[in-house]
This record gives structure tokens, sequence and C-alpha cells, in this order.
């Protein structure tokens, strides 16, 4: 990012918070493309995701954490792979799946039983997870089947600036610039013996092999 870019998301990141803390949505920049933020901690705000998408309840919905402590709320077993894996690529597009805590939203695993986390490198990402202070949505800020998005522009064109979500409430948009767009991230299931490459993204799938094989 640019110091234009960094001076347009620090004035836009306590209204985002507050929009997120209130069970709002929020559409946001990552290391690649435009997601959309809830707080994966309010089930209703998980809901919306869901509806503004058009997604299906069969997919399950990956979170952004500000922190490597935050994730024994999510699942129970750390393995020293997983550690080794943050500790290379995170932060970074690399979403790591873990077998989820009972208490994870079964709308976030699709009752999988498992959940996908990562720590994002991109700051506004960041900072909304950490301002929130819970884990946030990171899904792509596109209709499901639709093109993922790189600029704000792009997310109001296809998702409807100020769209009405069921509960009444709008998209916020936080426009921070220009996403490099490319690969989204690579899912890696941890949960599996061999650990296995759910979806090949950003990092190869060939860089994660040899801290498991």
């Amino acid at each position: 990012m640019n110091r234009e870019t960094r001076i347009i998301a620090a004035k836009g990141i306590d209204d985002a918070v507050a929009v997120l803390a209130g069970g709002g949505v929020v559409a946001f920049p990552t290391e690649t493309f435009y997601g959309l933020a809830a707080d994966a901690t309010n089930a209703a705000a998980v809901d919306r995701i869901f509806a503004l998408k058009g997604r299906s309840f069969s997919n399950p919905i990956a979170l952004i954490i500000a922190r490597e402590e935050e994730l024994p709320q999510l699942t129970e077993e750390i393995t020293d792979v997983a550690r080794k894996l943050m500790a290379a690529f995170w932060p970074g597009p690399l979403t790591l799946v873990f077998k989820a805590r009972p208490e994870v939203n079964s709308r976030l695993t699709a009752d999988t039983g498992k959940i996908g986390v990562r720590i994002s490198s991109h700051p506004v990402a960041q900072a909304l997870a950490a301002g929130l202070g819970h884990p946030i949505t990171a899904t792509s800020a596109n209709l499901s089947g639709h093109p993922e998005c790189t600029t704000a522009a792009e997310v109001r064109s296809q998702m409807g600036r100020g769209k009405s979500l069921p509960s009444g409430s709008t998209i916020h948009i936080l426009d921070a610039g220009t996403t490099p767009g490319g690969r989204g991230s690579t899912f890696l299931d941890l949960t599996s013996d061999p650990p296995a490459v759910l979806r090949e993204g950003a990092i190869p799938g060939s860089a994660l092999v040899p801290f498991f094989s």
C-alpha cells in the first residue's frame, strides 16, 4: 500500500469496526481480493454474509484472526506442523483448516467440523480483526459464482452500493485502494494425514509439502 492508501484506510477503520461490532457487514481489502467481513461470533451477522452473497450453506466460510493467540477459541488442537506453517507463512495468504471447537458456528464450518483460519498480511484486514477483537469472516466480496473484486468500485458495481440486507442494515465498503488480485489464499487441511491442499492459491502446494513430508 502507498502512503495515500494508508491514510484513506486509517480514516475508515474505526467506522468499519463499529459496523462490525453492531452486527453489520464490511467489504475490505486483503492481500489478494476484497473480502466480506462480519463478526464470526455473531450468528445473525454470519447469516447476513450468506444472504448477501447468495451463498449455499453447504459452503464453509474461512476466518481472519489478528493473532495466533486467538486460535484456541476456534480449535482444540494446534500441531507442531501447524505451528511451523504459521511461522513460515503467516501473516499471508495461507488458510489452515483445523478441527473446529464444538461451539464454532456450524454455518462457518458447513457442518464439516472444520474451520479455516489465517492471519492476513494486509494492514487493513489486520486492523479490522484487531479492532473488533473477534475473528472476522474472510469470504470474497462477490456474488456466488461471479468474479472476485480487486477494487471498491467493483464491489459496488457487482453487489450494489448500499444494498439492503435482510436485517435492514447496509454493506459498508472500506475503500483502501486496489488489491493485487491473482489467486486467492491457499487452503491446507491439517485434519488429514498427511495434510491435503484443498485449494492451491497464492502459495503453491509445493512450498508447503516440505513442512509435513
